[in-house]
């Protein structure tokens, strides 16, 4: 059955109409939400039913299935299945989690602009965010096109970024936020890896800036230099003309491309209002930056 797709910019953000997915889609449907994706980045399918196992199964049609990182972080009890990243404001019981919450203070990074997943080898293709509840005021997600920024960038600053490769890790983005009580574990777990700042989706051909707060080094340059560029790339993508702000409703599954778009969630008060959404995860290809071997030899540099 065709599908109807409604862009909200002609290039990025679109929401999709007439498909149930929670019933197993046929070739012609897949490939049909497949290109919509490649184009527009960002798709938001409302009023869905779905369990989580259906949840599971349509992300399962975009690659190997990620586990949530919840699962490293000391004491941490799961209070959804591992291959759900749970971006719920509640504990392990369901109960509305304290203020000085450790996980509330580490969750806190999902205010940030970040991509999914930056910080993992492989890392993030593509998220699929299903709301079971929502707040009733904030609590919004915030979506950059990281390929029009890239394409809006003066050439003198495009030709600077070539080559140039940052380390991403979650330890820098929830330092930012002044969380920086790891255990030996954690830090382990969220060892830095090596991520150009520019990179080309195959699909399209674009070429994309490829940031997050995840970054915290950048080979060749001073933390002071590092964060002054993040800070610059970060102001330009987030510009008004390339952002999509999705305000949630019951049943709604947003999908986006964590190669080529940053998110953010906005803020709302997560000690009064319950707000249960459930995110899936797939693994970009092994091979997406080259040789993982290249990659590790490129960390003598810094």
């Amino acid at each position: 059955m065709p599908i109807s797709i409604f862009p909200v910019t002609p290039r990025f953000a679109a929401e999709i109409g007439d498909i149930d997915l929670g019933q197993p889609l046929d070739g012609e449907t897949l490939d049909a939400v497949r290109t919509a994706f490649a184009t527009y980045g960002v798709l938001a399918f409302p009023a869905q039913s779905l369990t989580q196992e259906q949840h599971l199964a349509f992300a399962r049609n975009f690659g190997p299935l990620e586990v949530t990182v919840q699962r490293a972080l000391r004491n941490e009890k799961l209070r959804v299945p591992e291959q759900f990243a749970d971006i719920a404001n509640l504990d392990a019981e369901g109960r509305l989690w304290k203020k000085d919450a450790r996980i509330r203070l580490f969750q806190m990074g999902n205010r940030l602009w970040h991509t999914d997943s930056s910080f993992k080898a492989p890392s993030g293709y593509a998220s699929m965010l299903y709301a079971r509840s929502v707040a009733p005021i904030g609590g919004h997600t915030e979506f950059a096109d990281l390929r029009a920024a890239c394409d809006a960038l003066p050439a003198a600053t495009r030709a600077r970024l070539q080559g140039l490769i940052a380390e991403h890790s979650l330890l820098y983005s929830r330092r930012k936020l002044g969380f920086t009580e790891f255990t030996p574990e954690e830090k382990v777990a969220f060892k830095p890896v090596l991520r150009p700042l520019l990179r080309r989706i195959p699909e399209s051909g674009r070429e994309s800036l490829y940031i997050a707060s995840h970054i915290g080094r950048i080979g060749g340059m001073s933390d002071a230099e590092t964060e002054t560029l993040v800070a610059e790339l970060t102001a330009h993508a987030t510009q008004r003309q390339f952002v999509y702000t999705h305000r949630w409703r019951v049943g709604d599954l947003v999908m986006w491309d964590n190669r080529c778009t940053m998110h953010r969630g906005t803020d709302f008060e997560d000690t009064r209002w319950p707000r249960d959404l459930q995110r899936v995860t797939t693994s970009d290809r092994r091979d997406a930056f080259g040789a993982e071997e290249k990659a590790s030899a490129l960390a003598a540099d810094y």
